[in-house]
């Protein structure tokens, strides 16, 4: 099964490395992805059929990738939020995991745990 992920980070470099990295070494695929909380909240709203997985920062253009996991709370059953993120203290985990964050990883040295996580997700899908 491909994963099907949208990517909440504003950083356009980021994004640029990450996605093709999902899709080499998770079998995913970026349906969309958004830079602000507004604009990630619509999407989401918007195409509530369309993802399994969305990976948020917490830092955004506008707005925060909190409210976009306080929004995530009414997702489907198999579908689920990932907090990647720079600011991944002990303290953030917890206000993440109480908003409904099912991991957080830290986007600086625990991209390979994010990614076995991601493929964990696909074979218990398949």
């Amino acid at each position: 099964m491909t994963l099907r992920i949208f990517l909440v980070e504003d950083n356009k470099t980021i994004r640029d490395s990450l996605i093709p990295a999902l899709e080499d070494l998770a079998s995913a695929e970026a349906v969309g992805y958004a830079e602000s909380e507004d604009a990630a909240v619509n999407w989401l709203t918007e195409h509530s059929d369309a993802w399994h997985v969305a990976v948020i920062d917490l830092f955004l253009q506008k707005g925060s990738g909190l409210g976009v996991l306080r929004r995530c709370l009414q997702r489907q059953p198999h579908q689920r939020a990932v907090v990647l993120s720079n600011y991944a203290t002990d303290d953030m985990r917890s206000r993440c995991r109480a908003l409904g964050a099912d991991a957080v990883f830290d986007k600086s040295n625990e991209l390979e745990d994010f990614m076995d996580w991601c493929n964990g997700l696909r074979w218990r899908a398949a």
